[in-house]
């Protein structure tokens, strides 16, 4: 979706630049296909075959467990303030998920939603500072499920005033002035150009945003021109971001981190074949295959990220762990699936390289998937589908299945899946 990773009709001139002043990495992943075990793993470091959230289950299933260690929590306890400001989505205000909420899981600050089903409205009726509900002047139509949550009016909204992501954005601006004399992690998670799924149902338009900017005289069906619109939205705030480190003079005690937590969607009504999202990759969100995993990322850091470098280090949401604890000087928690990456960032030190990285999907009939060097496998259903072995170096798009020519790889593959799975009651293979 982005200009310096080859998109053509979506402008991201701000993330464009920030590639340019940066590092763009084009090996990296996202923790799984979807937004909750992505997010899981981004804070845990430990990938989806052990982490505690491994899926988009709602209730206590989507919360972190009592006792695990997050990024936040790390760099709190190094003297850092912490914040989060947007979706988290492991920990929740609704019954079942009040142990894991942000505030609880080192984050000194939160604005935005706990749930990620109440974060597909970009305008709800109501979002949370701290432990605190905020109200908003919009007003929400009931969705056919909205009677399953508690805290919030699950829907899509006929009045339409507070735009979330416009108050997001303001708000980590605001955050970041007010820390600028320490130091501080910021997890700003935005959650546009994610679909608003029950507004594609009630209305046939997902696709939230306040206006189609530069695509409003598009021949395009207003669902497409929302989504480009939310995409530039996106990137105007994170240039406004990247301005505002400058002006405070601390841009080059900052590293900046850009990235998403899986591939591309096609759930807002939209038509995803107009702007090739996947590009070379092969499928989308929810998806094992490259396109559903393999995720734009950018590093900026003045003074320290070389300029316009691109990158194929392979690495994973959940490097973060290692990453940080490396750059903060202090030990990172044992037992993690996790490698920093600052050797890359910083030209500093070697960079190691994982054996392999694993990712498990439970939705869809279940799936699993291991990348170990230039080889990827992928079975379906998990535990005792075919295995399916592509050479990533040959064949990005994974169109030429290997497995019967590759019998000694495919062992390996099986071995390391069967390494990575750790069985977790609350998690079970639908038959």
């Amino acid at each position: 979706d982005l200009g310096c990773f080859g998109q053509k009709l979506i402008q991201t001139p701000r993330l464009d630049q920030m590639a340019a002043e940066g590092m763009k990495f084009t090996q990296f992943y996202a923790g799984s296909t979807v937004c909750a075990p992505s997010r899981s793993v981004l804070m845990t470091g430990k990938h989806t075959g052990r982490c505690s959230v491994r899926g988009n289950a709602g209730g206590s299933k989507q919360a972190l467990l009592p006792g695990e260690t997050t990024v936040a929590e790390l760099l709190k306890g190094a003297g850092y303030s912490t914040a989060l400001i947007g979706k988290w989505g492991i920990g929740d205000f609704e019954p079942g998920g009040e142990h894991a909420l942000p505030t609880r899981e080192g984050f000194d600050y939160f604005f935005g939603y706990a749930n990620q089903h109440h974060a597909h409205n970009y305008y709800p009726d109501v979002l949370f500072r701290n432990e605190t509900r905020v109200p908003l002047r919009n007003v929400v139509e009931p969705s056919a499920n909205a009677s399953s949550f508690k805290t919030f009016t699950s829907g899509a909204a006929s009045r339409r005033i507070d735009y979330s992501h416009d108050l997001f954005a303001d708000e980590a601006l605001q955050w970041v002035k007010d820390q600028k004399a320490g130091p501080f992690f910021l997890y700003l998670a935005l959650t546009i150009p994610h679909a608003n799924n029950e507004g594609t149902r009630m209305t046939g338009d997902g696709a939230e945003v306040p206006d189609h900017g530069i695509y409003a005289d598009k021949d395009w069906p207003k669902q497409d021109k929302g989504q480009a619109a939310m995409i530039t939205r996106m990137d105007k705030d994170v240039g406004r971001l990247l301005d505002l480190l400058k002006e405070l003079g601390i841009a080059e005690n900052t590293l900046v981190i850009f990235s998403s937590d899986n591939g591309p969607h096609n759930e807002a009504g939209h038509n995803p074949k107009r702007f090739n999202p996947s590009g070379p990759l092969t499928g989308m969100k929810r998806t094992l295959t490259e396109g559903g995993i393999r995720v734009p990322t950018i590093m900026w850091w003045p003074g320290t990220v070389k300029a316009g470098v691109t990158s194929d280090h392979v690495g994973y949401f959940g490097d973060l762990m290692a990453t940080a604890a490396d750059l903060a000087g202090i030990g990172a928690p044992a037992d993690l699936d996790s490698i920093s990456f600052a050797p890359t960032l910083t030209g500093k030190g070697t960079q190691k390289q994982h054996d392999y990285l694993y990712w498990e999907f439970y939705e869809q009939g279940s799936r699993q998937a291991v990348r170990f060097g230039d080889w990827k496998a992928i079975r379906e259903p998990m535990f005792t589908g075919k295995m399916k072995l592509y050479n990533l170096a040959d064949d990005l798009a994974e169109r030429h299945d290997l497995a019967a020519a590759k019998p000694e790889l495919v062992k390996k593959a099986v071995k390391l899946m069967d390494e990575a799975h750790v069985p977790d009651e609350r998690w079970q293979v639908r038959k």
